[in-house]
């Protein structure tokens, strides 16, 4: 079965959520800081895969703190956490996904969204191939991506 995924906006604003993702950065070795929280939240939030650029602009005036260096910094750690992924789908620059259970991505070439895809396949397919990889190659990282048009943009 195979399910294509793309979030709505929420708010940061949750006491609740912000108190559960402080004790799931901790779990995993994170310092909660303020803007670390954000960042991570965000990524759940908005699961469009957004760039560095997307997150700085969308946090920035409510953490007055923030900087593109401390998002930058916060990605990289939360990646060495296993917390959040990088995209690499486009040429010049990455995206982030804190969904991290296997899943594809598909990046409609009409109107540029990235939509996540889930297949119970999917495990599967990474493990056969990187099964036939040659002797003593060791993958650091798998990707699965798929380009095309969405459903609404070959509609129209």
């Amino acid at each position: 079965m195979t399910v294509i995924k793309k979030g709505s906006l929420q708010s940061l604003n949750r006491p609740n959520i912000m108190t559960d993702t402080a004790k799931l950065l901790t779990s995993h070795g994170v310092r909660p800081s303020v803007q670390r929280l954000a960042v991570y939240q965000y990524l759940k939030d908005h699961p469009e895969h957004p760039t560095v650029d997307t997150l700085y602009l969308a946090l920035s005036p409510s953490i007055p703190t923030l900087s593109k260096t401390t998002v930058y910094n916060t990605l990289k750690l939360l990646q060495e956490k296993c917390l959040v992924k990088s995209v690499a789908i486009e040429n010049d620059e990455l995206r982030y996904d804190a969904e991290i259970s296997e899943h594809w991505h598909f990046k409609c070439t009409g109107c540029g969204k990235i939509y996540d895809v889930y297949s119970d396949e999917a495990a599967r397919i990474r493990d056969v191939t990187v099964g036939s990889l040659p002797k003593n190659f060791k993958p650091q990282k798998t990707e699965m991506n798929i380009w095309g048009l969405c459903a609404d943009c070959s509609a129209s």
